[in-house]
């Protein structure tokens, strides 16, 4: 059952995936783009990682691609306005993605199977093991990403910030 569950998940992240490089609409695109991020939230629930699927909707398709549909809408794209790219472009990306392909099968071609666990612990992807290490073997680690954080938003405010003339 939970393997024809990852399968169908994984035949509609490909599609989706699929719409959102061919969709001529760039919003179209990004709403695509949502939707897979979607099915990849519910392969981590498959893999007994509830927190770590809810912040991927979280961050990613509930920030990240509504600022670039934000973005999108802003800047208000049309097709007379853009400039048009010869076929060497495409014949070049061509060549790219073909060696892309290359170099990911040669890799995966070496890849050792992952056994299935026959007794999988329940506890594993839970929120109260991830804060217990969190809070306990990463402390310092995490308290300094947070510094390092907060100094960045008082940047982003100064830069951001018009000087008033008084």
């Amino acid at each position: 059952m939970t393997l024809a569950i990852f399968l169908t998940l994984a035949v509609v992240s490909v599609l989706l995936a699929l719409l959102m490089v061919f969709a001529k609409n760039p919003v179209h695109s990004v709403l695509y783009l949502i939707l897979a991020f979607f099915t990849i939230a519910a392969h981590y629930i498959l893999l007994n990682a509830q927190f770590l699927a809810v912040v991927h909707i979280i961050v990613y398709a509930g920030a990240i691609m509504v600022l670039f549909l934000f973005v999108l809408m802003l800047l208000n794209l049309n097709q007379d306005t853009e400039p048009q790219k010869s076929a060497s472009w495409k014949f070049a990306a061509a060549i790219a993605a073909g060696s892309l392909m290359v170099t990911t099968v040669g890799a995966l071609k070496g890849a050792v199977q992952l056994q299935q666990v026959n007794n999988p612990n329940p506890s594993v992807g839970l929120v109260k093991n991830l804060g217990t290490v969190l809070f306990h073997d990463f402390v310092v680690p995490f308290e300094i990403a947070g510094i390092l954080f907060l100094a960045a938003m008082v940047g982003a405010v100064l830069v951001g910030k018009r000087d008033l003339k008084l």
